[in-house]
This record gives C-alpha cells, structure tokens and sequence, in this order.
C-alpha cells in the first residue's frame, strides 16, 4: 500500500532556466528557436508531401527526419515551457512515463532514420546505377518501420523499468523533461544493473549507426575524389557536409550524456547537453537541407505558385 501510494505521486521538474530575470532572457531566446524549429519542419513535411518531383527515396528518409524532429519538440519544450511560465513543474507519473517513452523512440529512431540517409548518399553516389534497385520504396518502407519499430522497443524497455522501481527519495527531477539517467538518481535501490543495459543500448542506437555513416561517408568522399565532373563534386561535397553537419548536433552531445556512468552526471552540464538535440538540431535540420538544396528551393516555389493560382 505504501508502495502504491509512492508510485502515485507526481513528480517535479526543476527547468531549464532559473526563475530570474537571466532565466526570462534565456527562455525569450529559445522561444523563436522552437518556433523555428516546429514552422521549418512542418513546411518540410509538407512540401515534400506535395510535391511530386520530391517523392524520392532521399526526401522520403527527409520527411520522416523532419516528421521526427517535429513530434520531438513538441513532447519536451511545451512543458517546460509552462512550467517556467505558470509555475506548473508538476507531472504526473503516468505523464512523466509516457513523455519519456516519446522521447527515447524518437531519439532512437533519428539515430536510425540518420544512418538511413547516408546510406541512401552512399549507394546514390557509390553506386548509380544500382540505386533504383537498393534504394527503391520497399527498402525505404522497410528502413523507415524498422527505425520507428526498434525506437519504440528499446524506449518501451527503458520506460517500464524507470516506472517499476521503487521511488523512495525526493520526487524532485533535476531536468526539464522526464530524462531516465536524471530519474535514476531519485531510486532507492541499486541501478547499476540498468546502467549497462543504457550503455548497451547506447552502443546500438548511437555508436554503431555513427560507425556507419563514418564509413558510408568515408567511402562516398573516395568516390568524390575521384570524381571528374567539378559540379559532380561540388554536389556530392554539399550533400555531404549537410548531413555531417546534422550528424555531429544530434551524436556528440547523445553520446558524451548516456556513455557516462551515473556517477559523472551533473544535471547543469545534462541540461546544457539537451538544448542541443532537443532544440538545436530539429532547428537546424530544415535550415540545412532548405537553404542549402536546389531542388527543395525549387519544390517550395512551385507549391507557393500553386497555392497562389489556387487562391486566385
């Protein structure tokens, strides 16, 4: 019984900001970041829908990213957001349990969707004229469910166990979302069991598919060197550093939070860590891909001028 009462009590979410007035300055400047971030991946998603010269298996892969990054800010920041706001840090247990379960399948399934799109580069440029065969709507079907169905098994994993072991501490978290690793801390009972199973999933949702884009890129840079069309090159190069650059925002700051053991955690320095993949990259993402891609600048004024014809 007093198990179950423990259970049902709500946590607390300390946030991102301090109640001051740097924290009010702090919060103004990620208020247009998340506004970036949910307009330019919502426009991407979009476009690529509509426009058919996009229904390629690339922009396919970029549409789940974008689909991805979208529900992954809206499962954090608008909570954290009230709470520094109106005062409201309180969340349920079962809503802290379901927050944290959006939250790992999605960071699981970009780390896949990520290793899926080079991929998609290595054999586009590596390999042409197989490209059609390796990388036709099945194969990306396939790559897509895979990544959503493996997120969602390793967060189901996660969740349960952050949900079943007993709370005996301060129900106060040291974050500003449900983050298991800072959840941890508040058990009373030995977790170092489940640390290995968080390095182990660690390992094959980040180290791995990094290790793959490493090598996918690795190759594709060879194939470019060898290249002797100059736009070929300066295409293939772009492309390349694009995806890198996204790459890069979304492993380091995954990687150097959940490759440590719980001993070497500081909550500020976890809290300075989130902002970069909870509010960076899903900014960056359509940024990049937009402003540096020809054909998503094509596609974006075709649509415009047809939903201007439309309105005429």
């Amino acid at each position: 019984m007093e198990h179950d009462n423990e259970t049902s009590t709500n946590f607390i979410l300390l946030g991102l900001f301090p109640p001051s007035r740097l924290g009010l300055f702090l919060f103004t400047l990620t208020v247009p970041t998340f506004l970036m971030a949910l307009a330019g991946n919502l426009c991407m998603v979009l476009l690529i829908l509509l426009d058919a010269q996009l229904h390629t298996p690339m922009y396919f892969l970029l549409s789940q990213l974008s689909l991805t990054d979208l529900i992954y800010i809206c499962t954090t920041v608008p909570k954290m957001a009230s709470g520094f706001l109106f005062g409201n840090k309180s969340i349920t247990f079962i809503g802290c349990g379901v927050q944290s379960f959006f939250f790992l399948t999605l960071a699981g399934s970009e780390g896949l969707i990520l290793m899926s799109m080079s991929y998609d580069r290595y054999v586009a440029i590596c390999f042409p004229l197989h490209y059609p065969i390796h990388m036709n709507r099945r194969v990306c079907v396939l790559m897509i469910l895979g990544s959503w169905a493996m997120g969602a098994v390793n967060s189901c994993a996660h969740t349960v166990y952050a949900l079943c072991i007993p709370y005996c501490r301060s129900r106060t978290i040291n974050h500003f979302f449900c983050h298991v690793p800072s959840m941890l801390t508040l058990a009373c009972m030995d977790t170092r069991i489940y640390e290995y199973t968080v390095f182990i999933s660690t390992i094959l949702f980040l180290v791995i598919p990094f290790l793959v884009i490493l090598c996918s890129y690795g190759r594709v840079l060879l194939a470019v060197y060898c290249m002797r069309s100059r736009e070929g090159r300066k295409k293939a190069y772009s492309t390349c550093s694009a995806h890198l650059t996204v790459v890069t925002f979304y492993y380091a700051p995954f990687a150097y939070t959940y490759l440590r053991p719980k001993s070497l955690h500081s909550p500020a320095e976890d809290k300075v860590l989130a902002v970069f993949y909870i509010f960076l990259t899903p900014m960056l993402n359509p940024v990049i891909y937009s402003l540096r891609n020809k054909e998503v600048l094509g596609a974006l004024g075709r649509v415009t001028q047809r939903i201007c014809s439309v309105e005429m």
